[in-house]
């Protein structure tokens, strides 16, 4: 079994209906060891003034990361995600942001994600299930990555609660 870290976010429609139902579906495609709490983010890359919530979650999965990757577009596409273009609003996105102590890249996936040491909305979640989890590329832990953030965006925990079980 693999351990790994996979972003959620939604900004349009019912943002946490979208969260609940990916969870639910991700319970189906690997084991669900920690959920973090659910996050109001700026929207950081993308033209939209439509908030996110967003949240990660710690797993265990048989797949290797391009298995994992078509199960997690698959879940996308069940939950009603319009992949119109890139950079714009999402009912769902999943990411695999972390296959623990893997790096991995081939043309369809980048392990760990790339971008998510710039990114507060991916790093506050990740900070709060997995601080101490160092990354592989950079090699130190969650925690300093958000320390060390340039990144400035607003990222509120918000009191909402997922009705899953893990």
């Amino acid at each position: 079994m693999n351990r790994v870290y996979i972003g959620l976010g939604s900004n349009v429609g019912d943002r946490l209906a979208y969260l609940t139902k990916a969870c639910v579906e991700l319970e189906d495609v690997c084991d669900i060891l920690t959920v973090s709490s659910i996050y109001e983010t700026d929207p950081v890359g993308i033209a939209t003034t439509h908030l996110f919530l967003n949240m990660a979650i710690e797993a265990e999965t048989a797949f290797d990361p391009p298995e994992l990757l078509k199960q997690l577009k698959e879940i996308e596409e069940k939950l009603g995600r319009k992949h119109t273009k890139k950079k714009t609003d999402r009912e769902i996105d999943l990411d695999i942001l972390l296959y623990e102590g893997m790096i991995y890249r081939n043309s369809m996936v980048t392990i760990p994600h790339p971008e998510m040491e710039l990114r507060r909305f991916v790093l506050v979640p990740m900070a709060e299930i997995a601080p101490q989890v160092i990354h592989p590329v950079r090699g130190i832990s969650f925690l300093a990555l958000l320390q060390n953030c340039p990144d400035t965006s607003k990222v509120v925990r918000t009191d909402y609660q997922l009705p899953v079980t893990h």
